[in-house]
């Protein structure tokens, strides 16, 4: 039990280390960005949504 565990770590580190493919700096800034103007468009097309459900709601019912 104990050596499946290590072969495991040691093939999940080996994984990490030599097979994965990282992103660049420059890269991963880009896409930060990306996430956050999206994320901020999102949230201000669900504001906008909100305040004229309310407008709606606050004409049917007075």
């Amino acid at each position: 039990m104990l050596t499946k565990f290590i072969n495991y770590c040691k093939e999940s580190y080996n994984e990490l280390v030599h097979k994965t493919t990282w992103p660049t700096m420059k890269q991963l800034t880009s896409q930060a960005f990306l996430v956050l103007y999206a994320s901020l468009m999102i949230a201000f097309v669900v504001f906008v949504m909100d305040q004229a459900f309310q407008f709606v709601m606050e004409i049917v019912y007075p």
